[in-house]
């Protein structure tokens, strides 16, 4: 009965939707493995209840299919129930309150504060060498910017871009012009500091904070990237797993381990929502395991 009933949908789909041939038989494919599920827990497409839906989810999943592809099986079973609905063989529709699967952000990689701190006293001993002022320059660029992206996190476009009227206050804060042109103040470490102000010893005066001859009149992001890689190899970090936004997100993980508020973490990458910020809570997660285990009053005492 239950494959009477498939084919019979996908003649309906064929004849009145006009639906491609690829379409048909990857409509097959995915309705003949759910009612396969079906089979095995006792159930048929005419008893199958809301449970069985999310259960058949919950198994491709576990089986390691893709999100996109679990939604698009999900949607195949949505149409198919619609059909068994419209011509009367159910009264109710069992994925109409079901979730479609989403894609699972991936999580930012991220160095670890040693590494961090290995790469920036490589730059700062590159940047004290005795070489020549223009390679001295160079490597004092590198240096600065380092500082300034691990201590403020900001986006590695708006760091290149920085005017040098964004330096306030003795070098104490940054104003940073974000995405859709908001401008937010961040504030900046000692390290950062001292580096910012030896820069602008000896960089001309110009509008920008790293100026560069290119159409921008700014140091490209590309130029910065391809430094830092090299960097990352002289300090014996492999160049695969270093990016400016790794170090952004060095920065973040790092604050929320050492207990920073989340709320503050987002002000200063200037997140627009706060969920783009929680991405980043996954470094809490063993903090926190060993937090309860500490101190909930059931947990065992060695």
């Amino acid at each position: 009965m239950t494959a009477h009933l498939v084919e019979s949908f996908l003649e309906m789909m064929s004849a009145e939707r006009s639906a491609a041939r690829n379409t048909i038989e990857a409509y097959r494919r995915d309705l003949s493995d759910y009612c396969g599920y079906l089979a095995g827990k006792g159930k048929s497409v005419e008893t199958a209840a809301r449970e069985e839906i999310v259960g058949y989810l919950a198994s491709l999943d576990g089986q390691g299919l893709a999100a996109s592809s679990a939604a698009r099986r999900l949607s195949a079973l949505r149409q198919f129930h619609k059909f068994l609905c419209s011509d009367q063989i159910r009264p109710d529709d069992p994925t109409r309150i079901v979730a479609s699967p989403r894609a699972r952000r991936p999580l930012p990689h991220v160095l670890s504060v040693a590494e961090v701190d290995r790469l920036l006293s490589t730059a700062e001993a590159e940047a004290g060498a005795d070489v020549s002022p223009q390679k001295q320059e160079v490597a004092l660029r590198l240096y600065v910017l380092l500082e300034l992206l691990y201590a403020t996190g900001m986006r590695v476009s708006e760091l290149v871009s920085l005017r040098r009227s964004a330096v306030m206050r003795d070098a104490s804060f940054l104003t940073v012009t974000g995405k859709g042109n908001k401008e937010r103040i961040v504030p900046v470490n000692d390290r950062a500091r001292d580096a910012v102000k030896a820069w602008l010893g000896i960089v001309p005066v110009q509008p920008w904070l790293f100026p560069a001859g290119g159409e921008d009149g700014y140091l490209s992001r590309q130029v910065f990237a391809r430094d830092l890689k090299a960097l990352a190899g002289r300090a014996g970090i492999s160049s695969a797993r270093v990016a400016p936004h790794v170090l952004r997100h060095a920065f973040a993980s790092h604050l929320l381990q050492g207990g920073a508020d989340l709320r503050v973490v987002q002000m200063l990458l200037g997140h627009a929502d706060i969920s783009t910020t929680q991405i980043y809570t996954h470094v809490l997660d063993e903090k926190l395991r060993t937090l309860v285990e500490t101190h909930h009053p059931m947990a065992e005492k060695s």
